[in-house]
């Protein structure tokens, strides 16, 4: 056992990919030393973890909600389901939680689109750019400057995200202004539209035969209760891949959607989003309007 930034991890030689020999201590450091970036997006929020108690090659599974045997560094809100009922959800705030969820063995931070002080309006909107198995990656990049360019129409400014999959995210910080379900209207009618523009090289819906060598571009991330892969997120992947963020002129030089791993990571080039925190954006009436969105 060792003890890191406080927490206890017992069994910290458990190798949690095996390609790479990663251990459970080093998953533990990597969420240390990236802990600043990592929770300026991801602390505040509800978070769904993937966890990997004895490596990414063993059986994981998807936790959302609160229970027993967590630490007392995970935080839980109870929040409003569908059906009326109450569940207790998770979220982060400190280092500290960071390395706890390393103890458990958790391999994948997903986050939702807004902040638990005001949870049905987002402060962020997630287009997931998904291709087809087997795409050249030229293409996605393609899609993913296609859907800036597309935003920009909007007045909105956004930001590449390697997802550590296939594909890429296109992130945009949004002042909190509509709940959920304008956000979702939105993200929609621009992803029909340019399917709808381009039906050769892109499809806005979740049908797999309608996929075949197109890129899938998933709005579904900006509906209450979905998540994002949180940046700078490990991934439960071969090669121990992260989310990584790199700005609109480093995305040309990418050639993998899995470039940046854990046993190359370099927090010292974690500041590639610019601006982001600082931009004050929303979507706003006639943009909306024009997309046949009442407001």
């Amino acid at each position: 056992m060792v003890e890191l930034a406080g927490i206890e991890l017992t069994h910290p030689d458990r190798v949690l990919y095996p390609q790479q020999g990663l251990t459970k201590l080093d998953l533990a450091r990597y969420f240390e030393t990236m802990a600043e970036p990592l929770l300026e997006h991801a602390a505040g929020r509800l978070v769904s973890l993937v966890r990997c108690p004895r490596g990414r090659e063993t059986k994981c599974f998807f936790q959302r909600h609160g229970g027993s045997g967590l630490p007392d560094e995970f935080r839980r809100k109870s929040v409003r389901e569908k059906d009326g009922g109450r569940s207790d959800y998770l979220y982060f705030t400190k280092k500290e939680a960071l390395i706890a969820a390393a103890q458990l063995g958790v391999l994948e931070l997903h986050i939702w689109g807004s902040k638990i002080d005001d949870i049905e309006r987002p402060d962020r909107l997630v287009f997931d750019l998904d291709p087809d198995e087997g795409m050249d990656f030229a293409k996605v990049k393609q899609g993913a400057a296609l859907m800036r360019d597309v935003l920009a129409q909007f007045d909105i400014e956004s930001f590449p995200l390697l997802t550590g999959g296939k594909g890429i995210h296109v992130v945009a910080p949004l002042v909190r202004r509509h709940e959920w379900p304008i956000v979702k209207a939105f993200s929609g009618e621009l992803a029909r539209n340019v399917a709808r523009e381009d039906p050769d090289n892109y499809v806005a819906t979740m049908s797999k035969a309608r996929r075949k060598g197109r890129i899938f571009i998933d709005y579904l991330r900006n509906e209450r209760g979905s998540t994002a892969i949180a940046p700078f997120s490990p991934r439960a992947r071969k090669g121990a891949p992260l989310a990584w963020p790199v700005s609109w002129e480093q995305l040309d030089e990418v050639t993998a959607p899995d470039q940046f791993r854990l046993d190359n990571a370099d927090p010292g080039a974690a500041n590639n989003w610019d601006g982001y925190g600082d931009l004050r954006q929303s979507l706003k009436a006639g943009g909306l309007r024009a997309l046949g969105i009442d407001v």
